[in-house]
């Protein structure tokens, strides 16, 4: 798999997403992607209480450790590479939560308006890449 190149969503070079909990389609703490990326796992979103919950509820439980895979489960605060049509529904429901545009790699705005993403863009002192 060739991996697209690490440029974020404001031009520059993708900074990392979050190594606790370790995400990203490659597991390198970056939203870096490809081509066998289907869900463009793309968005470094600040987990919410909210957002995980609609997110369960939409058939997508990201609370709930799964040991067999090695996750470990997302609590409010964390930080994760979100898909971006999952994002964009979010927002569209009125539940989305914040996202490091600094760590959002480009390929979000083929789904995701930049506008959008700034909307929701958490400060800088947030950076979630603990």
């Amino acid at each position: 798999m060739q991996m697209d190149p690490s440029v974020n969503v404001l031009g520059k070079p993708l900074q990392p997403c979050s190594s606790k909990p370790l995400t990203g389609f490659f597991r390198d703490a970056h939203c870096n992607t490809c081509a066998n990326d289907f869900g463009s796992h793309t968005v470094c979103a600040v987990m919410t209480a909210e957002f995980l919950a609609y997110s369960k509820y939409v058939g997508n439980d990201l609370s709930t450790p799964r040991p067999e895979y090695g996750f470990p489960g997302l609590q409010p605060g964390d930080s994760w590479c979100l898909c971006a049509g999952r994002f964009l529904q979010a927002h569209e429901e009125g539940c989305a939560p914040r996202v490091h545009l600094e760590a959002t790699h480009i390929n979000a705005l083929e789904i995701v308006p930049l506008p959008v993403l700034r909307a929701y863009a958490a400060s800088s002192g947030e950076d979630g890449a603990g």
